[in-house]
């Protein structure tokens, strides 16, 4: 090789790679704190958004609707009736946990928009716990941080 090209030593290259390196590992580090966070919001998102969802069905169609959460899978199903299969089917983090407050984890939708059953139950994420919270009258819910 002549003396006139110009280029990068072995030890340049690898001491430009290793900061890069080191600097992608401490971004990563941070980042996963987050995760938790963004998980806990999208199973609210979801589970608003599905709740919204089957009381709205069960107005436009004139049927009940079953919200069943079933904690030991860590899912939850709603459908018109037993036997039928249901119309919604999720699931949710094993990071997430539920327990009855003054309503068990079982409630319907009437046909006019509203519960079956009034009250509370619990939701537990790892930094967090939540209320989900259903009031009388006309099948409004809403979350609140404990």
């Amino acid at each position: 090789m002549s003396q006139n090209q110009k280029g990068f030593t072995l030890i340049e290259s690898l001491i430009v790679l290793s900061v890069f390196m080191i600097i992608s590992s401490i971004t990563v580090f941070y980042l996963k704190p987050q995760h938790s966070v963004i998980e806990d919001e999208a199973f609210f998102t979801q589970l608003q958004a599905d709740l919204l969802y089957a009381q709205q069905y069960a107005i436009s169609h004139q049927h009940e609707v079953s919200v069943v959460f079933v904690q030991n899978e860590y899912r939850y199903y709603m459908f018109l009736q037993y036997g039928l299969p249901p119309f919604i089917e999720r699931s949710y983090s094993t990071n997430i946990k539920l327990r009855e407050g003054t309503i068990p984890l079982y409630l319907k939708f009437l046909s006019d928009g509203n519960v079956n059953k009034f009250g509370s139950f619990f939701i537990y994420t790892k930094k967090k716990n939540y209320r989900l919270t259903f009031l009388i009258g006309r099948g409004r819910f809403y979350v609140t941080e404990q």
